[in-house]
């Protein structure tokens, strides 16, 4: 059993920082990607960054620029500094760990934090 614990959420205003972070624990395995999804009110849940192991960082268009997605070294944490906030950005925040597995992916998620953007 895989527990991701987000943090750093809060209420922020407009251009202002944050930094989000999730932390596995429980049966830890070899993620084959990490990264973070948000989901605005009436939207649907949205890919925002994915570090992909061996592989780039892919962001989303609406992010490119402001947000960095970064990890530790032991693949169980990964971080999403958020600069330049717009109101835009408010949502819940969850993070996503991978396995993929020959029978296809194992996806892991937080429970989601909340970020708000506004003055």
């Amino acid at each position: 059993q895989v527990q991701l614990v987000e943090s750093g959420g809060g209420l922020v205003q407009p251009g202002g920082s944050l930094r989000l972070s999730c932390a596995a624990s429980g049966s830890i395995f070899s993620f084959n990607a990490m990264g973070w999804y948000r989901q605005a009110p009436g939207k649907e849940r949205e890919l925002v960054a994915v570090i992909i192991r061996g592989g780039s960082t892919n962001y989303a268009d609406s992010v490119k620029g402001r947000f960095t997605a970064s990890r530790d070294f032991t693949w169980n944490t990964v971080y999403l500094q958020m600069n330049s906030l717009k109101p835009e950005d408010t949502a819940v925040y969850y993070c996503n760990f991978r396995r993929v597995l020959t029978t296809g992916n194992m996806d892991y998620w937080g429970k989601g934090i909340l970020v708000t953007v506004s003055s």
